[in-house]
């Protein structure tokens, strides 16, 4: 099975995770992370989400799964032991059209989620189609050591400069040949050094003009923080 990959905007929307033990969490957890409004409905939590239930992070509902529960969800995870209530879900949200992961049952999901590995704004996902886990999770962590802290000050910078040369109004190939001059420099070296001078003098030769003092500015905070 092949899977379209993409990212979606879940801030706000209603996610609803079925089951309350560990794998639950995980998944409650990386909802929240992208400001999902999160309801988990099982009879019984893990000690963690019911933390996060008193602390009014999520919505529990102390019951045994039912249709209702999932009508007008935006997405649905379940990630229970309880096959029957597994199958439950898997045939409900079909006839909702609703998005659905059933953990470690692929064959059952209309959606995936990848191992990830998250430096600020920069996210890095990897699959396997739901094949090898073992295997995701292992390139995720080769991945982890690869791309380090220093990249996500790397992609916060080239998000700064992009509307600089982007108002440029040069063809794509262009503002194309001039990103990749940046990254092909030493950049990553002066960020790493904190050289806020050094890293401007790499985009200012590489876009070809100097760039506006708010621009310099914003670097040099980025670098500082």
């Amino acid at each position: 099975m092949m899977f379209y990959p993409a990212y979606l905007d879940i801030k706000g929307r209603e996610c609803v995770v079925v089951g309350g033990g560990r794998v639950a969490l995980r998944k409650v957890r990386g909802l929240l992370e992208c400001n999902a409004s999160v309801s988990v409905v099982s009879p019984i939590l893990h000690a963690e989400l019911a933390a996060l239930h008193a602390q009014g992070k999520i919505i529990w509902h102390e019951k045994k799964y039912s249709k209702g529960d999932i009508v007008g969800a935006f997405l649905v995870i379940a990630a229970t032991n309880d096959q029957g209530a597994q199958e439950e879900v898997f045939h409900d949200a079909r006839q909702l059209n609703t998005l659905l992961n059933v953990a470690d049952v692929p064959e059952k999901c209309n959606f995936i989620l990848p191992a990830r590995v998250q430096r600020g704004s920069l996210s890095i996902s990897v699959s396997t189609g739901g094949k090898s886990p073992a295997l995701a999770k292992m390139l995720r962590k080769k991945l982890e050591q690869e791309f380090d802290e220093n990249y996500t000050v790397l992609n916060d910078i080239m998000g700064i400069v992009r509307p600089e040369v982007i108002q440029t109004n040069l063809p794509q190939q262009e503002n194309e040949r001039m990103f990749n001059a940046i990254l092909g420099s030493d950049i990553l070296k002066h960020i790493e050094e904190g050289n806020s001078g050094a890293v401007i003098d790499i985009v200012n030769h590489c876009i070809g003009k100097q760039l506006t003092v708010n621009t310099v500015e914003a670097i040099q905070q980025r670098l500082q923080s």
